[in-house]
């Protein structure tokens, strides 16, 4: 699982993957402290290596399914994208851009709309962050 992955290098354990036709054309985890990179999200990485894979920096045809409601960084990168739909896990109340903390998706004059779906393997997905956010409180 790309979460539990992030999670074993003591990263936010959120994962993604992006489907095109039932099949996985990219995948990714949260790795920004790992690469020093504050726009290494597990939506960004699962979107850039779905672009390696299919030579298109354009997934249309794609959904991308993440264990974390997207935060306004990667809602951008999805409509820049062209994602066609987003299924999330866990709602993020403090930075979800789904409409948990914003809805970057309902607004009218953008010329993309993503279509947005939360709620599946939520449970799993909270409790994964939950667990996580435990332990690393526990270290401290």
């Amino acid at each position: 699982m790309l979460a539990a992955r992030a999670a074993a290098t003591d990263e936010v354990p959120v994962g993604a993957v992006v489907v095109r036709d039932g099949a996985i054309v990219g995948r990714g985890c949260n790795q920004p402290i790992a690469g020093n990179d504050p726009t290494a999200h597990a939506e960004i990485m699962a979107m850039r290596d779905a672009g390696r894979t299919l030579g298109n920096y354009r997934l249309a045809d794609c959904d991308l399914y993440v264990t974390l409601e997207p935060c306004v960084m990667c809602s951008g990168a999805i409509m820049h994208a062209r994602i066609r739909r987003v299924i999330y896990g866990a709602r993020d109340p403090k930075t979800g851009a789904c409409g948990s903390a914003i809805d970057l998706f309902a607004q009218p004059q953008l010329n993309h709309h993503t279509a947005v779906s939360g709620g599946l393997l939520a449970d799993e997905s909270v409790a994964l962050l939950q667990d996580f956010f435990a332990r690393r409180r526990g270290k401290n």
